[in-house]
């Protein structure tokens, strides 16, 4: 059985929190795609390295014994704030941040920059899929019921460039204890990716309520 943990915060704390480590996050995103693209001279880039190391090692003095996990608030929310797709506190996570019409449907706009390429200039099809996975299994889950991803195809129409990319996601049907989702990945000139799922709730989860809550 997956360990929720709960997070002892009321909404005005969470906000506050959110606002603190989304900037401090940003910030170590932005250099990481610095990282990627400077040509700064050797002396300038050994400076640099000493200094992050430097601060790194501040950072060390007081941490987690372990990953972040999932964290939920008295009120439901969700703190998945370690996630791998749209992990608040993830600098190695692209930037998604998804939207609900509550009828079963999900978008999310993202920018995808310099870590995320794959072929020249285009996202790698990795993280394509990352992102449809996460968003799927979200839009399965989303005030409903606790799913994980079962199976899923992803389907390339062609190549995804770098850059304003809109991902979405919306159920298709249920049966039982399985939910089926299909979703896609857009340019400006249209679909670039799309994707099926299927995805279960486990039987740890069956009966109960929803343990995702609703923000991350």
């Amino acid at each position: 059985m997956l360990h929720f943990a709960q997070e002892d915060v009321d909404d005005a704390e969470l906000d506050r929190l959110r606002g603190l480590y989304g900037s401090f996050t940003e910030a170590v995103r932005d250099l990481v795609d610095a990282t990627i693209r400077t040509e700064v001279d050797e002396d300038t880039l050994l400076g640099v390295q000493a200094e992050i190391e430097a601060a790194t090692a501040r950072l060390r003095t007081k941490q987690l014994d372990g990953p972040y996990g999932v964290r939920v608030t008295p009120t439901g929310k969700s703190m998945a704030w370690g996630n791998a797709a749209v992990g608040l506190r993830n600098a190695a996570a692209p930037p998604m941040v998804i939207n609900h019409d509550g009828e079963g449907s999900s978008w999310a706009e993202v920018d995808l920059g310099a870590a995320y390429e794959g072929p020249p200039g285009l996202v790698h099809g990795g993280v394509a899929a990352l992102l449809l996975d996460h968003i799927l299994g979200e839009t399965g889950s989303f005030g409903r019921r606790t799913n994980l991803t079962g199976t899923i195809e992803i389907k390339f129409l062609r190549a995804t460039p770098l850059g304003h990319l809109r991902v979405e996601a919306r159920i298709d049907r249920d049966e039982e204890y399985k939910t089926f989702v299909v979703g896609s990945i857009s340019d400006a000139e249209g679909v670039t990716v799309e994707a099926s799922g299927v995805f279960i709730v486990p039987k740890w989860a069956r009966g109960e309520g929803n343990l995702w809550g609703t923000q991350t």
